[in-house]
């Protein structure tokens, strides 16, 4: 079954129970659950529109809606503008390391590709010039990027580095991960302080993303320090809770 083909399996409903306590609804989207979980609808396939699987189902329309937004709120399917309902291809789960994004994607086998929104020196206001360490009004690389993976927007981040930095270009950033560049240039970073929240969207971000707007998405602020303890980055990031979590592991003391 190819992945970008329009799928339905009608075997896995030909014995819906319509008489029974079980709504419908939740019968439905429990084996559709299942079949994606199982291999049988592959990632990235998409799903018929809802006014053909009810009539395939002989469902109401707000049936066969209800069944799906179970299974999108489960992260196993997303909606996406101009394509359609479809199945994800696989939430990028994120260990609470000293790792990036683009390195977790490719730990992972997914495949990572960058827009760079913003690329430019801007005076630091008081909050970056505490992060980064630096005097206010200093000249600091400003960056947004907008991360996705395997076609599926995953990430805004929004980036400040010390003026040492200011050189990075816009095309190494298309081709690599911060860190890795970073890296590249002789940088150890040896400790970060970091913080996980969630907000709703804003500005642009719903556009970006391809969510509602209004959209719950998880955030992570982080500022690293290399092996002198001098601040390299302060980084300010939003993600998709369909496409992506943090995983810890905590220890009883």
């Amino acid at each position: 079954m190819a992945s970008d083909e329009t799928v339905w399996p009608d075997e896995l409903f030909r014995d819906l129970d319509r008489s029974g306590p079980v709504p419908l609804y939740f019968q439905v989207s429990r084996r559709l659950e299942g079949a994606i979980q199982s291999g049988q609808i592959p990632p990235g396939a998409r799903l018929e529109n809802e006014i053909e699987i009810g009539r395939r189902l002989g469902l109401s329309r707000p049936t066969v809606r209800r069944a799906i937004q179970e299974v999108v709120d489960k992260g196993l399917l997303v909606r996406r503008r101009g394509i359609g309902t479809q199945v994800v291809q696989g939430q990028v789960t994120r260990q609470v390391e000293l790792t990036s994004l683009y390195e977790d994607l490719r730990s992972t086998k997914h495949e990572p590709t960058t827009h760079v929104l913003a690329h430019d020196l801007r005076p630091a206001t008081e909050e970056i010039a505490q992060h980064l360490g630096v005097a206010v009004g200093s000249p600091v690389l400003y960056l947004r990027r907008l991360r996705s993976t395997d076609g599926i927007p995953v990430a805004v981040m929004e980036n400040y580095l010390p003026e040492p930095l200011s050189d990075i270009s816009r095309e190494l950033l298309e081709e690599q991960g911060l860190y890795g560049i970073l890296r590249s240039r002789g940088v150890t970073i040896r400790v970060a302080t970091q913080r996980i929240g969630a907000r709703s969207e804003h500005g642009d971000e719903a556009g970006l993303l391809d969510v509602p707007p209004g959209s719950p998405l998880l955030t992570m602020q982080r500022t690293a320090y290399d092996a002198a303890g001098s601040a390299v980055e302060f980084g300010v990031h939003c993600y998709r809770p369909d496409m992506y979590s943090f995983q810890t592991t905590l220890v009883a003391k």
